[in-house]
């Protein structure tokens, strides 16, 4: 087992095995069995009263928003339940009955607690009060609120440039926290904004923005409805957004066609079974996928040439398979595309996307005779070495259909976090918006710094090198998100001071800086109350639209605070009231935030009223065809090079992919039940004949290794599932495998991670 000196933590946690279980993969997913899973979560967390109350009141328009994935609420929600089961798993992880109080942390260690699993540690409960864990001790201990906001404040003090600091951010936090947060670091005087969005989609919003001018998705709920093609890449809706296979059906109720790529076939796009309906419990369910296209592992792009390539074919032959008006009219770069496209064969690219000729033949035949075509995509495009170029070929299919600004077409980055895109909206990145803080000197009389702050990969390595020395992380798990975990976990023991704004107990508290901090704060569900008067907040879905969130539950523990409250308690200690800003009343009164959110960005008018009952969209260039921030005015075709990797001939590339009982780096259990692997998550997905040519049986042990600059990792101790895989290629849950992923290499542009083209070794033990 990996472990350090400092404090003996055991950074990976456990490797034993768990007691695998195999069986053949589902053909269908929801249904009967998604109901009863979700019950039995939300049942032996919650018990049976509160988790009928609590659910009933998720994602309805006076309730609270799912702390899962961002995926759209519906105008009309089902008074059955507008939830799936992830989502009864992710409110059942938050309202649990379980605690995390002071005597947990007297009897626990963190040395101790480090050699727990994910799993283990993720289900100990709530956070009750603020912890800390002394320089040499190895047991948290309470500390008051004003206590801990003086010592992070102190801290901050004693930095020589604001820029040793690294203010991180996860997708859950609301808009007015993620406004506020990023208004006190700008005070502060630094741009270290890392967020979740450097990891995930960070290569949509950089294609996105230099091809259409916005760096999110063009659709809404309702297109998937006229969608006449939808194609879906690089995701595997059915366990990470499953409320998405419900506009998926509706799609094929309309005729329309759905279109999956991706190496595996996922159950949740074979097969689907709409638990709210007697048809979908009774039947056989709704086919999703029409065609599927099992593609290698990073030869999309080859792919989509390939379907462009045979596209122009057919649109010399008939003239009418691009819509040439639309390319005239919105947009520029068109014949060096096609020059481009002309310089493979298809041959060529057949041999490297590995996908039979005669499906791609389908595919290109459906997108020839239809214009209605939205592509939706998440990690499995982005985190690559070329994610951004990844996001861009995409963009080149939908111009040549012109399948943008119209109904039933448009682009659809499924975000993975709650509200990861609205905190890059409200102003969490690293990036410096001269417009932006224009804005923010002219509302609040301060002037923000003008100079790019560090992303995630590069903040890793600044707290590495002793750059940076305090580390505040708003929600989320950093250690397990994170690339490189030795690396990551080496990093933040480097620092004087690390602190978490947490729900409940992760890794990231146990691998700490020479001090740490917790900081408990309010979960989605619980009532948020100022003076007895109910506060809600708002947050931003997937696309683009803003609504209110509304909490219920009493709080697990009197001590907890919310974010903005928090937020603005350090601010407050900071600046110790000698500031332009009062700290305190802004974070104590939401509409106050969300009145500074209308003075400084574009598209919140009148937000105090519009952010109830459905909300409202911001405001969308792509929808209204209007590219003049762009060059020329005009949306932009690219020449997106070939992915290239250099694999040995005993090397295969690896991605990593979550389990269907996970959410994130949340491990709600130890079953995959979509892919037939139970009770066990040290696993990796290999193709038969691999195995044969390796030597390698069924339950093998063997450890992954990866070599990146004469750097050896190494994951330990796997069991080798066969599976159906292109050969060459490998899958494995993170955040066991993250231990694999170099730090420093990633994304041309985004900087994200390459987590699915990671080149590894297997080592049979």
């Amino acid at each position: 087992m990996s472990t350090i000196k400092k404090r003996n933590i055991s950074i990976l946690g456990p490797t034993e095995f768990t007691g695998i279980k195999l069986k053949e993969p589902a053909e269908y997913a929801a249904g009967i069995p998604a109901v009863k899973v979700a019950l039995q979560h939300a049942f032996k967390e919650m018990g049976v009263v509160k988790s009928l109350h609590t659910l009933a009141h998720m994602n309805q328009k006076d309730g609270f928003d799912c702390p899962g994935c961002a995926w759209p609420d519906p105008d009309a929600p089902s008074k059955l339940g507008e939830y799936c089961e992830n989502g009864a798993k992710a409110i059942a992880e938050e309202a649990t009955n379980k605690r995390v109080d002071k005597s947990f942390f007297e009897k626990y260690s963190v040395e101790e607690l480090s050699h727990w699993s994910d799993y283990q540690i993720g289900k100990s409960g709530r956070l009750t009060e603020p912890m800390i864990l002394k320089p040499g001790s190895v047991y948290y201990e309470p500390i008051s609120w004003e206590e801990a906001y003086r010592l992070i404040a102190d801290e901050l003090h004693k930095l020589d440039s604001p820029d040793e600091g690294v203010f991180y951010t996860s997708g859950r936090s609301s808009n007015e926290a993620a406004f506020l947060y990023g208004l006190f670091i700008r005070a502060f005087g630094t741009n270290n904004m890392p967020d979740c969005s450097n990891m995930c989609h960070e290569s949509s919003g950089v294609g996105l923005s230099e091809t259409l001018g916005i760096g999110k998705g063009s659709v809404k709920l309702e297109d998937f409805d006229k969608a006449e093609v939808i194609l879906v890449i690089g995701q595997n809706p059915g366990t990470n957004h499953p409320r998405m296979l419900s506009a998926l059906q509706k799609c094929k109720e309309n005729k329309g066609k759905v279109v999956s790529i991706n190496p595996l076939e996922e159950a949740g796009l074979i097969r689907f079974k709409n638990p709210q309906e007697i048809k979908g419990v009774l039947s056989s369910g709704t086919r999703l996928t029409d065609i599927h296209l099992q593609v290698k592992i990073n030869q999309d792009v080859s792919l989509l040439k390939l379907i462009i390539k045979k596209l122009k074919v057919l649109d010399e032959e008939r003239g009418d398979v691009f819509d040439h008006k639309f390319i005239d009219t919105y947009t520029q770069g068109y014949e060096n595309l096609i020059k481009d496209v002309e310089k493979y064969s298809e041959e060529e690219l057949l041999a490297l996307c590995g996908v039979e000729e005669s499906k791609i033949d389908e595919v290109v035949e459906l997108l020839a005779n239809n214009n209605k075509i939205i592509i939706c995509w998440a990690m499995g495009l982005t985190q690559h070495k070329n994610g951004v170029d990844n996001i861009k070929e995409c963009v080149n299919l939908l111009l040549l259909k012109g399948s943008l600004g119209k109904p039933g077409a448009g682009t659809c980055p499924v975000r993975g976090h709650s509200n990861v895109q609205g905190d890059r909206t409200v102003g969490i990145m690293h990036h410096v918006s001269p417009t932006l803080n224009t804005a923010i000197e002219n509302t609040f009389g301060f002037t923000p710094p003008d100079k790019e702050g560090l992303d995630t990969v590069h903040a890793i390595e600044a707290m590495y090198e002793g750059r940076a020395k305090v580390f505040i992380a708003l929600g989320g798990n950093f250690l397990s998100a994170a690339a490189d975990t030795e690396y990551t976990a080496e990093a933040l023991q480097n620092c004087d001071l690390t602190v978490s704004v947490s729900t409940k107990l992760n890794r990231t508290h146990l691998v700490t800086g020479k001090t740490g901090v917790i900081l408990p704060t309010l979960g989605r569900s619980e009532l948020d109350s100022k003076d007895g008067k109910p506060r809600y907040f708002t947050v931003e879905n997937s696309m683009g639209k803003v609504h209110q969130s509304k909490g219920l539950l009493q709080p697990a523990s009197e001590s907890l605070k919310s974010e903005p409250e928090i937020i603005g308690g350090i601010a407050d200690a900071y600046f110790h009231k000698g500031h332009v800003v009062n700290w305190k009343k802004l974070s104590e009164h939401y509409e106050l935030i969300r009145e500074k959110i209308e003075a400084v960005l574009n598209g919140f008018d009148d937000i105090n009223n519009r952010s109830k009952g459905s909300g409202f969209y911001l405001p969308n260039n792509v929808r209204d065809l209007d590219f003049s921030k762009l060059p020329n005015g005009k949306a932009q075709f690219s020449v997106c090079a070939m992915p290239k990797h250099k694999i040995d001939e005993n090397e295969f590339i690896l991605m990593t992919i979550r389990s269907h009982d996970q959410f994130n780096t949340t491990i709600y259990g130890l079953d995959d039940r979509y892919r037939g692997i139970y009770n066990e998550r040290r696993i990796v997905l290999m193709n038969e004949e691999d195995m044969k040519k390796y030597g390698l049986k069924k339950l093998d042990i063997v450890n992954l290794i990866s070599n990146y600059n004469d750097k050896e990792r190494k994951a330990i101790n796997f069991l080798v599932i066969p599976y159906n895989i292109p050969q060459g290629n490998l899958a494995s849950y993170f955040p066991e495998t993250n231990v694999l992923v170099p730090y420093n290499h990633f994304a041309d542009k985004s900087h994200t991670p390459i987590s699915k083209s990671i080149v590894v070794k297997i080592e049979k033990i």
